[in-house]
C-alpha cells in the first residue's frame, strides 16, 4: 500500500507576447498574464504524482483543491475510486471540479509504481490520436481570423499539414449570418477533404438563431454542430427540441459538470454526442465514467481540449474520434492558452500532427511527459502544503 503523506499545491505566473482579449486571439505586441497552478501528491514509499492543469487551471479549481487536499492525507493512494466518492459525497454543494487535478495526480502515482503509462493501465488500445483544428475565435481588427476568408485559408493549410478536421469558432458576435458565412467560405473551400464542425460558444441570441445556422449545418453537410445558443448550453428540453428542426448531429454537455447529471441530460435527449472536459468532471476515473455509460447506449462521446491526461484516456476510449488541437490559427499554430511548462517535447501544436494527421500517446510511465521544474519553481508566487 502507497499512503499519502504529503501534497503540494504550487501556483505559478508567466506571461505570453501577442495575445488578444478572446480564447488566445492574435494581436501585436499585446501581453497576456496567467496565474496557473500544479498539485504534486507524494506517498510514504516515496513515489510521486504530478498534474498540471491547462484550461482548468482556474483560482475557482484552485479553491477546491486547497480544501480537499487535508482529508487525502493518510489514505491509499490507489483507493482512486473511494477517494472520487468520498470528494463528490463531501463536496457535493459544489460543481466538484477540483477532484480532476488530483485524481489525475493519483493516477500519474500509480503509473510510476508500475512502471506503465496511464494509457496502459486504462487497457489503451492505440499509441496515436486522429486530430482536429480547432480554432481560436475571430476578430475584427487585422490578424489571426479577421474575416471568412481567412477560416477558409486557415483550413487550408491544416488540410495541407494533413489535419482531417476543422472546427469554427466564429466571431461570437451571435449572428448567425457570421456563423453561416464562415461556415460556407471553409466548405467552399476545402469542399469534402475534411470534415467540418461549429461551435458558436452559446452566443447565439435566439433558439431561432440557432435553428438557422443548425438549417446550414444540414445544408454544407457539417459533422456536428455544438453549443449553439445563450442557454449555455444547460437545457436538455431545448436541445431535443432543436433536433427536431435539423438533422447535423449535436455535441453538448460541456458545462453539464457531474457524472449523474451528465448521464441525465443524455437520457433526456440533450445531445448526440456527449461532450467531457477531463479537468473539469472528475479527472481521468470520472472521464472514463462517462465514456463508459455513454458507449453502453451506443453514444460517441469528444473530450475538449487537450493535454497529456486526455491522450491517456482517449488512447482507452473506443467510442470517440477526434482529438482536439485546440484554440490555434493563422498566426499562431499552438494554444496559447497552454502553459509553457514542459521540459520534454510534449505540445498540442500543428507541427506535433505527423503525415496520418495524428499526435502520439506518451508512453513513459504516469502521464509519461515531463514538467520543467526549474522554470515552474522560478515562476512560484505562492504554495501550500498539507501533510
Amino acid at each position: 500500500m502507497s499512503k499519502i503523506k504529503r501534497i503540494l499545491v504550487q501556483s505559478y505566473h508567466y506571461q505570453i507576447d501577442d495575445f488578444g482579449p478572446n480564447m488566445g486571439t492574435y494581436i501585436p505586441d499585446v501581453p497576456a498574464a496567467f496565474d496557473k497552478w500544479v498539485v504534486t501528491i507524494e506517498t510514504d514509499d516515496g513515489i510521486s504524482g504530478s498534474y498540471a492543469p491547462h484550461f482548468g487551471a482556474t483560482g475557482h479549481a484552485l479553491a477546491q483543491v486547497n480544501a480537499m487536499a487535508p482529508g487525502l492525507i493518510g489514505q491509499d493512494a490507489e483507493a482512486r475510486e473511494q477517494i472520487f466518492e468520498r470528494l463528490k459525497m463531501n463536496f457535493r454543494h459544489f460543481d466538484k471540479v477540483g477532484i480532476a487535478a488530483l485524481d489525475t495526480a493519483l493516477w500519474d502515482i500509480a503509473g510510476k509504481k508500475y512502471g506503465a503509462s496511464i494509457a496502459t493501465l486504462l487497457g489503451g488500445y492505440r499509441d496515436k490520436l486522429p486530430v482536429y483544428a480547432s480554432t481560436t475565435s475571430g476578430q475584427r481588427r487585422p490578424g489571426g481570423l479577421d474575416s471568412p476568408g481567412k477560416y477558409a485559408e486557415f483550413a487550408a493549410t491544416c488540410a495541407d499539414h494533413g489535419i482531417p478536421a476543422f472546427k469554427i469558432h466564429s466571431f461570437f458576435d451571435g449572428n448567425a449570418k457570421t456563423e453561416i458565412d464562415i461556415m460556407t467560405a471553409v466548405k467552399n473551400r476545402v469542399g469534402d477533404d475534411m470534415k467540418l464542425m461549429t461551435d458558436p460558444a452559446s452566443s447565439l441570441k435566439s433558439f431561432m438563431d440557432a435553428v438557422e445556422v443548425g438549417r446550414a449545418c444540414d445544408d454544407l453537410g457539417f459533422y456536428w454542430y455544438e453549443d449553439p445558443y445563450r442557454d449555455a448550453s444547460s437545457s436538455a428540453v431545448a436541445h431535443k427540441r432543436l433536433r427536431d428542426f435539423i438533422k447535423t448531429p449535436l455535441l453538448i454537455a460541456e458545462h453539464i459538470r457531474g457524472f449523474e447529471q451528465k448521464a441525465d441530460f443524455v437520457l433526456a435527449g440533450g445531445t448526440d454526442i456527449m461532450h467531457i472536459d477531463p479537468e473539469l468532471d472528475g479527472g481521468i476515473t470520472g472521464t472514463m465514467r462517462l465514456a463508459h455509460f455513454c458507449d453502453a447506449i451506443g453514444m460517441e462521446v469528444q473530450l475538449h481540449t487537450a493535454g497529456p491526461m486526455h491522450r491517456h484516456c482517449m488512447a482507452a476510449i473506443p467510442n470517440t474520434i477526434f482529438y482536439e488541437l485546440a484554440l490555434i490559427n493563422p498566426d499562431r499554430y499552438w494554444n496559447a492558452m497552454q502553459p509553457p511548462i514542459y521540459a520534454d517535447d510534449y505540445g498540442d501544436r500543428v507541427d506535433c500532427v505527423d503525415s496520418d494527421g495524428c499526435v502520439p500517446v506518451p508512453t513513459g510511465p504516469g502521464l509519461g511527459v515531463e514538467y520543467d521544474w526549474e522554470k515552474i519553481n522560478a515562476w512560484t508566487t505562492s504554495q501550500t502544503v498539507f501533510e
